[in-house]
């Protein structure tokens, strides 16, 4: 919950945030376009919408899909730092 409220304060409190922002703020190493292509393979788990049905409306990202994209980005971090530092389900106090 603590990641909606820190990116509803990085984006003005937009609900939803213009593909184009999303790309320069979390994947500047991609063009927008090959931002896209991967997200519409299922390389990147995050859904894209439009405000309408239109081809030609502008995509975006709402706030909800980004916060939870980061949350399980950080747990797999989370999770592949514990496992390489033998920490686990046993840690110490």
């Amino acid at each position: 919950m603590q990641t909606l409220f820190l990116l509803l304060a990085q984006f003005d409190g937009r609900a939803v945030i213009p593909l184009s922002e999303v790309q320069k703020a979390f994947f500047p190493h991609l063009e927008e376009n090959k931002l896209l292509l991967k997200i519409n393979r299922g390389e990147i788990a995050l859904p894209v919408m439009r405000a309408e049905r239109s081809q030609k409306a502008a995509r975006g990202v709402h706030v909800n899909d980004l916060a939870e994209y980061i949350d399980t980005q950080r747990a797999a971090a989370v999770k592949e730092r514990d496992q390489l530092c033998g920490l686990g389900n046993h840690r110490r106090p």
